[in-house]
């Protein structure tokens, strides 16, 4: 999900994607801390891939990744799944130019392949407000799918203003609890940038504020 425009973060940073110290990372002098490593996070998405490769055994799996920012979880969770899998993006727009949802999501573009009749399970990367999965809900309940299911990466339930409601016979995964705290990396992003790096932190908060 895109929050702000590329320019007003590199006015607000003076950091560019190379390295910000001799010795150090581009993006180490952005972090608060890390919350979860690479290797956490590889441990975890395999786990997952090991529950619903279980829970979809014998059926038809859609895979719907909410891009952009659940491009490199979709990645990494469908090669965990040891099923048949189809892969498809949506596109949605919820943050606009801040670093908190706008209150409203608005599909932009939808899948192009056939899901009616056959289990979809939505990929994201963070579910906070609830209020980008509760459109899509409606969204893919029209297309008479067999079930709706999500798996997001992080789940942020302190900022929750729509309760998650799946369809019936959906199920809902989830890699990590996140604190209320501002996080990028593994496909988060803060104006487009820090989806690269390859663990989730919190980002400080005057690269954004």
């Amino acid at each position: 999900m895109g929050r702000a425009k590329n320019e007003h973060a590199d006015s607000r940073s003076g950091q560019t994607q190379e390295q910000t110290e001799e010795g150090g990372a581009w993006h180490e002098m952005a972090m608060e801390r890390v919350l979860w490593s690479g290797e956490d996070i590889k441990k975890r998405v395999s786990e997952l891939g090991e529950l619903i490769t279980r829970d979809f055994a014998g059926k038809s799996l859609v895979v719907v990744g909410v891009a952009t920012g659940a491009v490199i979880f979709v990645a990494d969770l469908v090669r965990e799944i040891q099923l048949p899998v189809t892969v498809d993006f949506v596109r949605m727009k919820s943050y606009g130019n801040d670093t908190t949802s706008s209150g409203v999501a608005t599909c932009i573009a939808d899948i192009g392949i056939e899901v009616k009749d056959k289990h979809v399970l939505l990929v994201e990367d963070i579910v906070d407000t609830g209020i980008t999965v509760s459109t899509l809900v409606a969204h893919f309940g029209v297309k008479e799918v067999a079930s709706f299911s999500v798996c997001s990466l992080l789940d942020k339930p302190s900022r929750r203003i729509i309760p998650l409601q799946l369809l019936p016979g959906g199920k809902f995964y989830r890699g990590f609890e996140c604190p209320d705290e501002f996080v990028v990396g593994y496909g988060l992003d803060y104006a487009e940038l820090y989806r690269n790096v390859p663990y989730i932190g919190v980002l400080k908060s005057h690269f954004y504020s």
